[in-house]
């Protein structure tokens, strides 16, 4: 298990070119965990400086996941295993090792799909990744779902371009205050559960896997 997200790490995740049999990573870098908006460069909203999430929600006794209450006072991983519907994400999490990074302070913002996400998957893509020998290009698909940070819904907008610990960017797309979040080509993922506060980041749970574009 890690205990902490070490750049180093991060660094061998991001380095050269880390092909997916339908899409490439690409070269990427971690030092930049800034959130473009606009093509303009601003901080990453953490909400930890400015209202509590319990009181911006409105939800301190948790989100409801599958019947279950996430506890805020749960890191992000200890929430994921208790919830069925992401089963798939937890198995991939621990087999690319980073269920430790995700069990460390971050704070981290992560869009989790659900098991029926990764079944639209083509035959073979997830079987192909969870291989010990694919841990690499299994991490870097992962980490394009995690931002540096904690973003709740109301700090994502319409436009935006969010930097990912995988390097590359993901796109917020905001209609009818439906969220999604996409790679900028593919047809984006559907936020279907906002603001499962963890103690370390907060997790909204997609109904797609977003594949970083081929470079």
């Amino acid at each position: 298990m890690h205990k902490l997200l070490r750049s180093s790490t991060l660094a061998l995740l991001a380095a050269g070119s880390l092909s997916f049999g339908l899409a490439s990573c690409g070269d990427t870098t971690t030092e930049n965990t800034d959130v473009v908006v606009d093509n303009t460069t601003a901080t990453t909203v953490d909400s930890t400086t400015m209202m509590a999430d319990d009181a911006r929600m409105g939800k301190p006794e948790g989100v409801m996941v599958d019947g279950v209450a996430m506890l805020p006072s749960n890191t992000i991983v200890q929430n994921a295993v208790m919830a069925s519907s992401v089963s798939t994400l937890v198995k991939a999490v621990q087999a690319a090792g980073l269920d430790g990074t995700l069990s460390g302070p971050g704070p981290f913002t992560v869009f989790a799909p659900t098991n029926a996400a990764f079944d639209k998957l083509p035959n073979g893509a997830l079987a192909g990744l969870l291989k010990p020998e694919s841990k690499d290009k299994l991490a870097a698909v992962l980490t394009y779902h995690v931002i540096p940070g904690r973003l709740v819904a109301q700090d994502l907008k319409d436009g935006q371009e969010l930097t990912t610990v995988n390097g590359e960017k993901l796109m917020v797309m905001v209609k009818d205050g439906v969220v999604m979040v996409g790679n900028g080509k593919d047809a984006p993922a559907t936020v279907q559960v906002a603001d499962v506060i963890s103690s370390n980041g907060v997790t909204h749970v997609i109904d797609g896997v977003i594949l970083p574009l081929a470079k």
